[in-house]
């Protein structure tokens, strides 16, 4: 053979090497669950879960302590030095089903953070802890117990590995309060003549309580284990009575006992569901049956490389690829499912509803629980269109399964139950935007009809529902604002730019099914942003219903009729009309004010600084740790500035974004199921769609991505390409700025493309550069 062909071969099998080894590169070694766990909410620290799961099993460091607001931060701290247990449900407004193993004097109480040594808890050394995506291990200091948890999505294992003794015992504590559940209703645990665990927990979430008074939410759960018990009883608080099977009521709980050799494991596979016991069987039944920890564990691992490996990146720091992958598993962990196996699901009634069922007897999509969509259109929607459609289209169907049974959308639900959380709704803007991106293999002419009746109904509306101002904002062409009583709020500025924004979104999608009334009437209402823009002072203010706008006026002032922000903040969220904002502020004052901004953010890390609070920035100029500034850094690319975009863009991720447990997102600030990890996946690959799917035909600006080599697989089912590369050349960590950006060889003349046009499948290509392009 010629000595050329020698050379072909031999590069040839260089690069199929490389491409196996890229194939086969473990994804998950990226993923850092710990990264911004202090001061962290309930859901946030799930590490056994599979994605999108039901079954989320981790450690508890102050779940017992339950929250006073229902939103507060609890459940696990990276600054606490004791674990209390691992509850095996992580959700908004849901948490329960609390196992812990202990060894010695049996104790049925969590005792306190401040004593240690108090009730069932034990220490722990972080050197001893693992985390990982769908896998977590700590040793327990006190009892020498080795505990591990994973899951498949409906099941949970948990492992724990004894010393030797006749004294170790496994605690079922179901009938207390957990994280973010609230109070507990009612409860019970037994132990079945064949050796399973079961029970229930009904609890009354804050949230539940305020926006569906009455309502509840329950949790079931059937459990094996693969040894048997020397001894069982159960407990109330510290009262226990040994050999008795089963307890029901508040506080109820159940405890094994056995003899163990030196490193003796016992496993613990609990099935789990939010309809009932049987069900928690069936879907035990169904997905781990037969199934061992290790085997489980090596399944979810998989499972993970393969939702993270729908984005492959190369270069970049290794502090940029932990974040990035971090992020991707945040926003893929939240919002996971509330169906069983079978189709059942919790309906927001009460009772129980059934998914339909295709040919082969499976549900045609599922449910899933969800805190509110408040910002979602800039980091989750968007990544879901591009990456995860399929799950995206259930979240649709999943909403129509609310409006089904109660006749109205909620923005966010714990089993169904109305948790409005921020009592505006979102959730048709969300489904225009899934329209939009070409995602419509969900009941489309029902999502219309209920995204228009979110849009402008007034009448009967619950409170669950969201938007209770909707007849003012539709009277008045703005929400009129009343300073309200102490302890009150009136958001009349951020809801009328809320309302203008989603009622944008709805009307492009009106006009597409040729509902040209409703185009009419929903067009007008996108424009009363118009309505309370200052020409004066060049805000967004509040306007009373006689017309005058607001007296005493402070644009960092916050609250005063802006939600979780300021007027300062707030006046940049027209999403829907960037360049009619521009021209009413004027372009050379829009890129003045907003790169002051800026320069002013990056003095406190772009939010609150280093005080850990999830509202420690609401007064400042922006607060990239809260969901109405996550546009900003994004609009120079409507003023003529993009690299002011690039710039801001680019030191958010390096400095508000950290890789440790209290500089993750921020500084404890409030990483909602995803969303502030999902924005940070966008922007570091350098695409983002401020109009969050609202546009007719949606638009992805482009940026300057931290990574030689971005590859996204692309769903077939919904788009025609295969995958998206975006190749950028001489990227540098000084090398911020974008030049020449091309797509499939072809210049681009702004810096966006097109979301059908990106989704046909190709490549982007730009340079990187020290110094911005011309303008």
């Amino acid at each position: 053979m010629r000595k050329e062909n020698w050379m072909l071969w031999l590069l040839l099998l260089v690069s199929v090497s490389r491409l196996g080894a890229q194939e086969k590169k473990d994804l998950t070694g990226y993923v850092d669950p710990l990264i911004g766990t202090a001061h962290c909410r309930w859901f946030h620290f799930a590490p056994g879960a599979s994605p999108f799961g039901m079954a989320k099993p981790g450690p508890s460091t102050d779940g017992s302590y339950g929250n006073p607001n229902g939103w507060e931060a609890v459940g696990y701290d990276y600054r606490h030095t004791s674990i209390e247990g691992f509850p095996n449900f992580h959700e908004f407004q849901v948490g329960g089903v609390v196992l812990m193993p202990t060894k010695g004097a049996l104790v049925t109480v969590p005792g306190k953070l401040d004593d240690v040594q108090s009730g069932y808890r034990s220490a722990f050394d972080r050197a001893e802890e693992k985390a990982t995506a769908g896998y977590y291990a700590v040793t327990l200091k006190r009892y020498g117990i080795r505990a591990e948890v994973t899951s498949t999505e409906r099941v949970a294992f948990q492992r724990f590995t004894f010393p030797q003794g006749t004294d170790s015992h496994i605690l079922f504590d179901i009938g207390n309060k957990q994280g973010e559940s609230g109070e507990v209703k009612d409860a019970r645990v037994y132990l079945t003549p064949d050796g399973r665990i079961e029970g229930y927990v009904i609890t009354l979430p804050s949230y539940v309580q305020k926006y569906q008074s009455g309502a509840e939410v329950a949790m079931y759960f059937s459990a094996v284990l693969d040894k048997q018990p020397s001894a069982f009883g159960t407990f109330r608080g510290t009262q226990q009575t040994p050999g008795e099977k089963d307890i029901n009521g508040k506080g109820a709980g159940l405890y094994l006992t056995f003899d163990t050799k030196a490193d003796e494991a016992v496993t613990v596979r609990l099935g789990l569901s939010y309809t009932s016991i049987e069900n928690a069987r069936g879907n035990l039944q169904a997905e781990a049956a037969n199934l061992a920890f290790d085997a489980a564990r090596q399944q979810n691992h998989q499972k993970w490389n393969d939702y993270l490996g729908r984005i492959t990146v190369t270069g970049g720091s290794q502090a940029d690829l932990t974040k990035f992958y971090t992020g991707l598993y945040h926003a893929v962990l939240g919002r996971g499912l509330a169906s069983d196996v079978n189709g059942a699901y919790p309906k927001n009634t009460g009772g129980n509803g059934q998914i339909p069922l295709n040919a082969q007897g499976k549900p045609v999509h599922n449910h899933y629980n969800t805190d509110a969509v408040w910002g979602a259109f800039w980091n989750l929607t968007p990544l879901w269109a591009l990456v995860y459609p399929e799950y995206y289209s259930d979240f649709v169907s999943s909403q129509l399964l609310v409006y089904n049974d109660a006749g109205w959308l909620g923005d966010g639900i714990a089993n169904s139950k109305y948790v409005s959380g921020v009592g505006t709704n979102f959730v048709s803007l969300v489904m225009a935007g899934a329209y939009n991106y070409g995602i419509r293999d969900f009941d489309v002419n029902k999502a219309y009809e209920a995204a228009l009746k979110n849009e402008i109904g007034f009448q009967n509306r619950p409170e669950g529902a969201g938007k209770d101002d909707v007849e003012r904002f539709r009277k008045y062409g703005y929400v009129d604002h009343i300073d309200p009583a102490p302890g009150q709020w009136c958001f009349s500025g951020s809801h009328t730019l809320e309302y203008s924004f989603s009622a944008f979104a709805v009307a492009q999608w009106a006009k597409k099914l040729g509902k040209k009334e409703d185009y009419k009437t929903l067009l007008k209402m996108s424009d009363s942003w118009k309505n309370i823009f200052d020409p004066a002072t060049k805000y967004v203010r509040p306007r009373k219903a006689d017309g005058a706008f607001v007296d005493n006026f402070n644009p960092t002032e916050p609250w005063r009729g802006f939600q979780e922000g300021n007027a300062g903040q707030y006046s940049f969220y027209v999403p829907h009309d960037p360049k009619g904002l521009v021209s009413k502020i004027g372009k050379a004052e829009f890129n003045k004010r907003l790169d002051s901004i800026f320069t002013a953010a990056q003095k406190t890390t772009f939010g609150g600084g280093t005080t850990i609070d999830a509202f420690s920035g609401l007064s400042a100029p922006y607060n990239h740790g809260n969901q109405p500034c996550l546009q900003m850094p994004w609009m120079f690319n409507f003023s003529g500035k993009p690299h002011l975009t690039q710039k801001w863009v680019r030191a958010i991720c390096n400095e508000f974004y950290g890789t440790e447990g209290i500089h993750g997102y921020g500084y404890g600030q409030d990483e909602d199921q995803g969303q502030l990890g999902a924005w940070y996946v966008l922007s570091a690959i350098g695409l983002f769609d401020v109009q969050g799917g609202a546009a007719a035909q949606p638009e992805m600006q482009i940026g300057s991505s931290l990574f030689e080599n971005v590859e996204i697989k692309l769903n077939k089912k919904y788009y025609k390409g295969d995958k998206i590369e975006i190749v950028t050349h001489n990227n540098a960590p000084a090398n911020i700025y974008l030049h020449q950006p091309s797509f499939n060889g072809k210049k681009l003349k702004q810096n966006a493309i097109p979301f059908s046009l990106l989704t046909q499948g190709g490549t982007l290509e730009y340079q990187l550069k020290d110094k911005p392009a011309s303008l």
